[in-house]
């Protein structure tokens, strides 16, 4: 059962990784919409290519613009909070009772 656990574990551990990392890549994205870049930078596309799907989603679904402010950034981030919380730590949890 140890392996089982280490791998549940594992598991776990690299949800958080992608989880942290897609929700700096959402501030990041958030903070680019202050300004205006350069949108023909290889940093700026991908970072557009990477969060447009998702930002898309939630602005189809929730009227997210309210006195020009957009809030989907939020709501996402809000949802990789969430996801964190629910399936890392529950995964975890598993782990730890599996030992």
């Amino acid at each position: 059962m140890l392996i089982f656990a280490n791998f549940i574990r594992a598991i776990a551990q690299v949800i958080d990784i992608g989880l942290t990392v897609f929700m700096w890549i959402v501030i990041a994205r958030a903070i680019l919409s202050w300004v205006s870049p350069d949108p023909y930078n290889p940093i700026v596309r991908f970072i557009n290519q990477l969060t447009d799907p998702i930002l898309y989603q939630v602005r189809k679904r929730i009227p997210t613009v309210f006195g020009g402010i957009d809030i989907s950034p939020i709501i996402i981030l809000l949802g990789i909070v969430f996801l964190r919380i629910f399936i890392v730590e529950s995964l975890m949890g598993l782990s730890m009772k599996l030992l």
